[in-house]
């Protein structure tokens, strides 16, 4: 409770008994009481609206990211069938000739002089 020991409390309902008085302090506490449960109560109706709101957001963000995925799909199965055709043509390209470098000795040319 706030890092306060059952002995500092006494001494500070001791205190407040001097300064406040007998008489006054049922009625401070009732206020003061009253006032903490107003402010537990603002405090968890801020954090249910709070969760609320992040719930919300977070269905978005889920239905948002459903919807890429099916414009990524969307724009995959064109490129898949393509694929298939860009295969066959890089296939025959490659019995034109090589495309890839054969440079194996990295010295700029072709040929292969160790």
């Amino acid at each position: 409770m706030f890092g306060i020991g059952p002995t500092e409390l006494i001494v500070i309902l001791v205190i407040a008994l001097l300064v406040i008085g007998p008489k006054k302090l049922p009625d401070l506490a009732k206020s003061l009481g009253k006032g903490l449960a107003e402010f537990r109560r603002a405090t968890s109706d801020i954090t249910t609206e709070l969760d609320n709101a992040r719930i919300v957001v977070q269905d978005q963000v889920e239905q948002a990211a459903s919807a890429h995925d099916k414009n990524i799909d969307k724009k995959r199965a064109p490129a898949s069938s393509q694929a298939g055709s860009s295969e066959a043509e890089s296939s025959e390209a490659g019995k034109a000739g090589p495309d890839i470098d054969d440079d194996k000795d990295g010295d700029g040319d072709k040929r292969n002089d160790d």
